[in-house]
């Protein structure tokens, strides 16, 4: 993951003529007015993350010709990687507007998925990884902010809840090629710290890194 990091910095010539029959600059001044009605009247998307959001409209448009240009894999998710305060949720949430019906995804908090598993215990990991929560096939789901809950205890025993999923959704991954996106504060090293090198090396698997700078300023101030 580290080295596909490295390549999704990277601002390459290439990436400032995109080869699609799409108008991303079109599509782009579209979803800052979607940001305008969702959010506040001064929403923008900076010419700065141009390269981010580009790879995000063409996998989520399932622009082929466009993802094959930037190296993002259509078969698996996304994990939006960037600094606090960057705009990766937002994004995210702008993407529903652009997604086909059958790659259609809804937006989980951790830390909502948190709260629930204190609630409600251990069935909360089958719910979003085995189907449970519209009991049939299990659906697209993007995890927000994977990184901002902590290690539970249910009945004393305690549990990394969000490894526990990322782990089941592969398994339903590499059965059903059904796809997981999460948005996350954390490097690769860290959600390895985190989370443990068995979920690192699914990741891998299961989601094109997507990252901003590191250095990208928090759009909240």
């Amino acid at each position: 993951m580290e080295e596909q990091t490295a390549q999704n910095n990277s601002t390459p010539q290439r990436e400032k003529t995109i080869q699609s029959h799409y108008s991303y600059e079109e599509i782009i001044a579209w979803l800052e007015v979607k940001g305008r009605e969702l959010y506040w009247p001064g929403f923008k998307i900076y010419e700065i993350d141009y390269p981010v959001v580009y790879k995000l409209i063409a996998y989520f448009l399932r622009d082929e010709q466009a993802c094959n240009q930037f190296g993002v894999n259509l078969s698996k998710g996304i994990l939006l990687s960037g600094p606090v305060g960057c705009g990766k949720t937002a994004l995210m949430n702008l993407m529903k507007f652009i997604t086909k019906t059958e790659h259609k995804f809804f937006v989980k908090p951790c830390r909502d998925v948190s709260f629930e598993f204190i609630q409600d215990g251990y069935q909360i990991i089958h719910k979003y990884s085995n189907g449970r929560l519209y009991h049939s096939d299990p659906k697209i789901i993007c995890f927000d902010d994977l990184g901002i809950e902590n290690n539970l205890k249910y009945f004393g025993n305690e549990c990394n809840v969000m490894a526990e999923i990322i782990l089941s959704r592969y398994d339903i991954f590499i059965s059903k090629k059904i796809p997981t996106h999460i948005t996350s504060n954390l490097s690769a090293s860290e959600i390895e710290m985190h989370y443990g090198l068995r979920v690192r090396s699914r990741l891998r698997e299961l989601v094109n890194l997507i990252s901003y700078d590191k250095n990208t300023l928090d759009k909240r101030k």
